[in-house]
């Protein structure tokens, strides 16, 4: 149960292995190869929500990357009909799904990750290189639709900085919410040599991009 994850619903949270990336300060990166066995099966999950009516007013999707499965449309098809709205979470390699998920307004939130700025992005997700122009479909079909959704980065010392933050403004100009989030150290974390930035530099992040968006925020720090 989560009362942050989906804004404004008192969700369960729905973790789906396998990604695309190899962000060496992911939380869930015992998740990324996909060969952690089941918690539950498909059939156990609905179970599960069919006994929480009342208690649940939704469902968060998270990985992992939850596009990388196909089927994907159709287990959250499955979740609506069962009465829950759905939050996915996303790295927004996968616009298809997307696409679709938002055409069949089977989706009533999304969160894209913005790793970090176009010049830095192979290395801050643990690639070689990468094209961006996925991405880049992602974005402008979130910016385009008239869902809730937010673009958010989880903020790292080793990899950003204040002009790091005024690409992934212009880059995003003009979206609903952008969140800045702290990072954490793990036990799960492939790289525990990374560090957060100071609260500081957080506001000085925040308000970089504050111009080109409608809101901007930080997570995970007790500040004003």
């Amino acid at each position: 149960m989560t009362l942050l994850d989906f804004p404004e619903h008192v969700a369960c949270t729905v973790f789906l292995g396998g990604c695309d990336f190899r962000c060496q300060f992911c939380h869930n990166y015992e998740l990324v190869e996909g060969v952690m066995p089941d918690a539950m099966s498909e059939e156990e999950f609905f179970e599960f929500l069919s006994k929480r009516h009342g208690l649940l007013d939704g469902v968060a999707i998270t990985g992992g990357e939850p596009c990388l499965r196909k089927d994907l449309p159709e287990f959250i098809k499955r979740i609506n009909d069962a009465g829950y709205p759905v939050k996915l979470d996303t790295n927004g390699n996968h616009p298809d799904i997307l696409k679709k998920l938002l055409d069949e307004k089977r989706v009533a939130y999304v969160a894209m990750d913005i790793k970090n700025s176009p010049s830095k992005y192979a290395e801050t997700i643990g690639l070689e290189s990468f094209d961006l122009a996925k991405v880049n479909e992602s974005i402008r079909l979130l910016l385009s639709s008239d869902i809730d959704y937010e673009f958010r980065t989880t903020v790292i010392s080793q990899y950003h900085d204040e002009n790091d933050f005024r690409e992934i403004g212009e880059w995003i100009n003009g979206a609903k919410n952008y969140f800045l989030q702290e990072f954490t150290d793990r036990d799960a974390v492939p790289d525990h040599s990374l560090t957060a930035p100071t609260p500081e530099e957080m506001i000085k992040y925040r308000d970089t991009v504050s111009p080109f968006v409608n809101f901007a925020a930080i997570r995970g720090v007790d500040i004003d």
